[in-house]
């Protein structure tokens, strides 16, 4: 729930001047120090002692004057990375492209970055620090500058608010204040401007919108459907983590009807979009199920794997492939599994999937054709195989979409719950036998006779 905030509208307004933050007390704001972890209260007090500016910043300020408890916790401070290391034995320093520090209390890390500037701002001596590529595209950010400066580089208005734990003041340099009372997701800067220093920024206001049930501001909702395509340029390793932030966080569904809005999910998942073109009420009842299905887990604390989402993503285009395959004349199984490899090597072009869930997303669907094989001891199995509860899942998610498998869902539901022997009775009522391997044949040792003087040689044709 939203806490009861003061008036916004009277003191929250943008200034001429970005270095002039507006200064909210206590009372107004109705934030605590309380309200943030104590250890990264005290990374922002002992950089203070130490004689540098040091504030929490973005997500938790966010987060806690909307009522949500914040889960990470970042300190904005004119300290280098290299002091903060000094200062804090428990740190080390991370990153190229965003150098900042990460100081360790146990399992919790607090982000400690330097206030960086405005790259518009910046003068020739910092060009070894800061540097685009030809489409403006931010290549490294380790240009440091003051607060104010910090304010204006960073992406959203509602991250742009600093809280001071030693005098409980936030300070706001744009209309960050403002707008989280608005419920407005509103970009920095001019908008395709910084869209084009990051493409991810669009990502992040869909993520936000979503998570934080808000409203993308028209100035910077309008470029992102023409600047779609420049996610293609974005590393597939970075892209990965950030659709792990999209799909992940428990607002999955409505993350997926957004990123649509805004064409971006064709940018992502290019396969997964065709299927929807080809076949959109069933694609889209599978994708938006999954989705449900992930959100609920999130929502009762339940473990949720990426393997299970990418592969109810990639399934439709998947069985497309498989059946043109089998139309060229091959086998179904092995239809299927060279689908499962053309799909899966096309989609890590965009988006870097790890082997440890892209392996177990193709075991997921090679036991959709091997939960129709349950004779003899075959369901027994199948039943004790590691991946079977997801790949049983997977099943009760296609059928939920409308695809006939003929009650086989029923069948393993009911299986589960079966006795010994209930469970041999329903096998048997399968009919048929199962198939017995064939043998091969024993070969008989050659027997190797003696040859006398009187019998032709290996190598005689017969008599002259």
């Amino acid at each position: 729930m939203l806490k009861k905030l003061f008036n916004p509208f009277r003191r929250s307004r943008q200034r001429k001047d970005p270095q002039q933050p507006t200064v909210l007390n206590a009372h107004e704001h109705q934030l605590s120090t309380a309200d943030f972890s104590r250890n990264s209260a005290n990374v922002a007090v002992r950089l203070q002692h130490a004689g540098f500016e040091a504030y929490l910043v973005g997500g938790c300020v966010r987060d806690s004057l909307l009522g949500i408890t914040p889960k990470d916790f970042d300190v904005a401070t004119s300290a280098t990375p290299e002091q903060v290391r000094q200062e804090f034995r428990n740190s080390r320093i991370i990153g190229r492209r965003f150098k900042l520090a990460h100081v360790h209390f146990g399992r919790e890390i607090i982000e400690v970055a330097t206030f960086r500037s405005d790259h518009s701002q910046t003068d020739k001596s910092n060009s070894d620090r800061s540097a685009h590529d030809a489409s403006g595209r931010i290549l490294r950010d380790n240009v440091y500058g003051t607060m104010g400066d910090d304010a204006q580089r960073r992406d959203f208005t509602m991250n742009a608010l600093y809280f001071d734990v030693s005098n409980e003041k936030v300070y706001d340099y744009s209309t960050g204040f403002a707008d989280i009372k608005r419920r407005l997701i509103r970009l920095i800067g001019d908008p395709e401007q910084r869209y084009l220093e990051d493409p991810v920024r669009m990502l992040r206001a869909i993520r936000f919108a979503a998570k934080l049930d808000f409203n993308i501001e028209d100035s910077t909702a309008e470029p992102i459907r023409r600047l779609a395509h420049l996610l293609r340029d974005i590393p597939a390793a970075r892209l990965y983590d950030e659709v792990l932030k999209l799909f992940l966080n428990g607002y999955a569904e409505r993350t997926y009807d957004l990123l649509r809005e805004y064409h971006l999910f064709e940018q992502l998942f290019p396969a997964a979009a065709d299927a929807l073109k080809r076949q959109p009420e069933r694609t889209d009842a599978l994708l938006r199920n999954a989705f449900k299905n992930t959100d609920t887990r999130v929502s009762n604390n339940r473990p949720v794997t990426p393997a299970f989402l990418f592969a109810a993503l990639l399934w439709p285009s998947l069985t497309v492939r498989a059946s043109h395959l089998e139309n060229d004349g091959m086998h179904p199984l092995p239809a299927l599994q060279e689908a499962a490899h053309q799909v899966l090597f096309e989609q890590v072009q965009r988006i870097a999937v790890p082997k440890r869930f892209s392996v177990p997303t193709r075991e997921i669907w090679d036991l959709q054709d091997r939960l129709t094989r349950r004779m003899g001891r075959r369901a027994d199995v199948l039943l004790a195989h590691p991946r079977f509860r997801a790949a049983y899942d997977f099943l009760l998610l296609r059928e939920s979409a409308g695809e006939d498998t003929q009650g086989l869902g029923q069948w393993w539901t009911e299986y589960q719950d079966a006795s010994d022997s209930q469970r041999r009775a329903m096998v048997n009522a399968l009919g048929g036998k199962p198939r017995k391997r064939r043998r091969k044949p024993r070969m008989k040792k050659p027997v190797h006779k003696t040859h006398t003087g009187d019998s032709p040689s290996d190598n005689s044709s017969g008599p002259h």
